[in-house]
């Protein structure tokens, strides 16, 4: 079963999130950036990350750079999962590298269609 980590500050997000995809993949959340850090300390490789942008701390753009600098998750597709919805910030987490940019509030459908759509494309 694929594994997604999902990285968000508000529970409820969390929790939304998992419930739409935990039927068809592993998921693990962290709540911020130092914690995702933790998840991948452990030797947790996963197959897509969900990244919120806002976060206490250590920001999702932080935690972006941070990750791609490391050599085993490089080739990790992350897809920011955030509240911002301006044409700055899309353009900004595409310049990054992002592999798409969800905004918050999500349907259920368009999450889990997208979701699929990332790890179709970015796995063997």
């Amino acid at each position: 079963m694929k594994k997604i980590l999902l990285v968000d500050d508000s529970m409820f997000h969390l929790e939304a999130a998992k419930s739409f995809l935990e039927d068809k993949y592993d998921i693990i959340t962290a709540k911020s950036g130092k914690e995702a850090l933790k998840v991948f300390a452990q030797g947790i490789i996963p197959d897509l990350v969900l990244l919120d942008v806002l976060m206490p701390e250590m920001d999702g753009w932080e935690t972006f750079n941070y990750l791609k600098g490391i050599s085993l998750l490089r080739d990790v597709p992350i897809a920011f999962f955030t509240s911002l919805d301006s044409e700055l910030d899309k353009n900004y987490a595409a310049r990054l590298g992002a592999v798409d940019f969800l905004t918050k509030p999500f349907e259920k459908e368009e999450l889990q269609k997208r979701v699929e759509s990332i790890i179709e494309s970015h796995t063997a």
